[in-house]
């Protein structure tokens, strides 16, 4: 007995030096906002607990601009100290070359998650990213102020606007800080987001087309583009101008504001126990434009987790990106963070439907999703982007009309472009 003891004390020993001497020290980065720094680092102790390694969490800005250029910066100097980046939808064609083909290491997984967006991270037949949670902005409104004032969740932007007056001016007398509506309208990436939602929703394209096409300048997107403008100061806040995704979540769970654009994230912290607005809020498709095009679109958002070539560890570092976009770590995600899994079969779990019903309500969000413009435009994508949102920015801010902007627009990326994008 005594022995066997022995033998089983020593082949513990002999595991746990195997594993140590195997272990890798890794660093992922991320710009998670609400709780979900929290969440990363809840499922990185079952990693890191499973698998010996230890992983830091290098902070980002929330701001996918700033996030964008950091790791840029980073890649182009060959930063080893970096493992996994947590990529952005749009990133794939601007930062395949700096990351591993994962096409061999994902194969027994790829045809778990949508194909759409596995594609969205295929770059030349090179898997560079594998996706996490995918997104689509939807409406958040308060259910209890329509149901107040008898109105009926808005199908157009101008019926936003009619409804979000009403109400604002009505509750006013109980609450001076209360506002119509709140969205991402600082000069970033976010309104980018926004503002391709605005343009398609009236038939004006999508700044670029998938041919190559620039098709921004156009009486559509003017139209489009007007009407939010005359959203600032009235049913929106001048400062609404400054705002990315957290100030506006902030003010809409504050109980500030009758209805919200924001992303599936802020579901769940609007339902949290300290939230204003427990229980009296829901979500819809985006309004629609005016005009014979009109439609409710909602630009394709999500994320992915990539890994550097210049990893000192790349086998550890894959067994970590595979582990954070692993079926077990997005049905995690869904329930506690209300992100949107890749992987289809969590739409049908119970425990997913449970904690979040409201996930069958994005199903018809997902069908009116639109893609930014990153692939027709490759490498220029994050200029084309930065012209576009200063564009938007400048006209809602009352720095030029929308028709002077877009003209000015269309000059700047056709000189970009040149002979091809």
């Amino acid at each position: 007995m005594k022995i066997n003891k022995l033998l089983v004390g020593l082949l513990a020993s002999v595991t746990l030096l195997s594993t140590a001497a195997h272990a890798a020290q890794l660093a992922v980065v991320s710009g998670d906002t609400g709780n979900g720094l929290a969440f990363l680092q809840e499922q990185l102790k079952k990693f890191e607990a499973d698998t010996g390694n230890t992983v830091t969490i290098v902070p980002m800005p929330s701001s996918t601009t700033d996030q964008f250029g950091q790791y840029k910066l980073w890649l182009a100097a060959g930063n080893a100290d970096i493992d996994v980046y947590t990529t952005d939808v749009i990133w794939a064609p601007q930062l395949a070359d700096q990351f591993l083909d994962l096409t061999d290491a994902a194969k027994g997984v790829v045809a778990d998650h949508f194909p759409s967006i596995i594609e969205s991270q295929t770059v030349n037949g090179k898997l560079v990213a594998i996706p996490a949670y995918t997104d689509a902005p939807a409406l958040f409104y308060r259910k209890d102020l329509l149901e107040k004032y008898k109105k009926e969740v808005p199908k157009t932007w101008a019926e936003l606007k009619a409804t979000a007056q009403e109400i604002q001016d009505g509750e006013r007398a109980s609450n001076p800080d209360i506002y119509g509506f709140v969205f991402q309208g600082n000069a970033y990436e976010g309104l980018t987001c926004n503002a391709l939602e605005w343009v398609k929703s009236y038939g004006g394209g999508q700044i670029v087309e998938a041919d190559g096409t620039i098709s921004i300048n156009n009486p559509q997107a003017v139209a489009a583009l007007e009407e939010i403008k005359s959203f600032v100061g009235t049913i929106s806040p001048e400062g609404n101008l400054a705002y990315m995704e957290e100030e506006s979540r902030g003010v809409w769970q504050l109980g500030n504001a009758v209805f919200m654009r924001n992303w599936p994230y802020a579901y769940a912290l609007g339902n949290g126990d300290d939230s204003a607005i427990k229980g009296k809020f829901d979500v819809a498709p985006l309004p629609a434009g005016e005009g014979a095009d009109a439609r409710s679109a909602a630009t394709l958002g999500g994320w992915n987790y990539a890994v550097s070539k210049y990893s000192k560890a790349p086998e550890e570092a894959i067994k970590l990106a595979l582990y954070l976009s692993s079926a077990e770590v997005q049905k995690n995600r869904a329930i506690q963070q209300t992100n949107l899994p890749t992987i289809q079969s969590l739409y049908d779990d119970a425990d997913v439907l449970k904690a979040a019903p409201f996930m069958a309500a994005w199903k018809e969000i997902f069908q009116n999703a639109v893609p930014r413009p990153s692939a027709p435009t490759k490498a220029n994508y994050n200029e084309v982007s930065s012209k576009f949102w200063s564009a938007v920015h400048n006209t809602l801010a009352g720095d030029g009309t929308a028709a002077e902007n877009l003209e000015l627009l269309e000059a700047d990326l056709n000189d970009l472009k040149g002979s091809g994008w």
